[in-house]
């Protein structure tokens, strides 16, 4: 049951008729994975925190850098060389103290990656390399955790749900094949304006707090924007046969 802080604090999104109470009280009960602290899960961290998500993994392995304070908006000139996982929680606490926080201060892999992800309501994809998010596919896939990632770069970005439990696509199904430079490169050498990851950032926690709400999402259907033009397309994605994570090219 909601205190009166909560119920105050909270008002705002309780009072819409498909979230109420019971919307918020999910929430309250949730964990969520962010992996990825920086353009991306800057925002989503703090719209997510603010927004009354019970606990968050917060899981990145870098520091943070001065080329990072023009998009990484849960960062400071005082984080410089911090990590961003600490630096994250550090704000998200002084945003919010009810939210419990777990810093994971590593690029998460094998053991450690399933450890992270186990117990966990939504795993939110806001890496920067397709090697990170094949990791994360292949480990929500076997743990039976929904998988929400975004990407942008430039003025371009998606935004995609993965939940094959109830027989949708996976992160490989959309990308059988890693492109040829990750997204890390992609944003150091083509560029990015800031509120572009800011967009994509705000979609994620939208939707992660649809998802646990319990609200209609993005599922099997990837979210396109050219922020160029404010033009957006929606792509149906369907699950591959063959996919060599969930479908008959898996490993047994």
């Amino acid at each position: 049951m909601l205190t009166e802080s909560e119920l105050a604090r909270y008002s705002r999104q309780i009072l819409l008729p498909d979230f109420d109470i019971a919307g918020q009280e999910a929430l309250g009960r949730a964990c969520v994975l962010i992996v990825g602290l920086g353009g991306l899960g800057s925002p989503a961290a703090l719209y997510l925190a603010a927004g009354g998500v019970g606990h968050l993994r917060l899981a990145d392995g870098d520091t943070v850098e001065l080329s990072n304070l023009q998009r990484q908006i849960v960062h400071d000139e005082a984080s410089l060389g911090v990590n961003k996982a600490r630096s994250a929680a550090q704000r998200l606490a002084a945003l919010n103290s009810t939210t419990q926080l777990h810093v994971l201060a590593e690029c998460l892999q094998g053991r450690a990656l399933a450890a992270a992800i186990a117990g966990a309501d939504l795993v939110v994809d806001a890496s920067d390399s397709f090697a990170t998010r094949y990791a994360l596919n292949r480990a929500c896939l076997e743990a039976g955790v929904p998988l929400l990632s975004a990407a942008a770069v430039r003025l371009e970005g998606q935004l995609a749900l993965f939940d094959t439990r109830s027989g949708g696509a996976c992160y490989r199904c959309l990308y059988p094949l890693a492109a040829a430079e990750d997204q890390r490169n992609a944003c150091a050498e083509s560029g990015v304006l800031g509120p572009v990851v800011g967009i994509l950032g705000s979609l994620l926690a939208l939707e992660a707090v649809k998802y646990l709400a319990g609200m209609q999402t993005l599922q099997d259907e990837v979210l396109m924007l050219d922020l160029r033009t404010l033009a957006q397309y929606r792509l149906r994605l369907q699950r591959r046969p063959e996919c060599s994570d969930c479908g008959s090219g898996a490993a047994p």
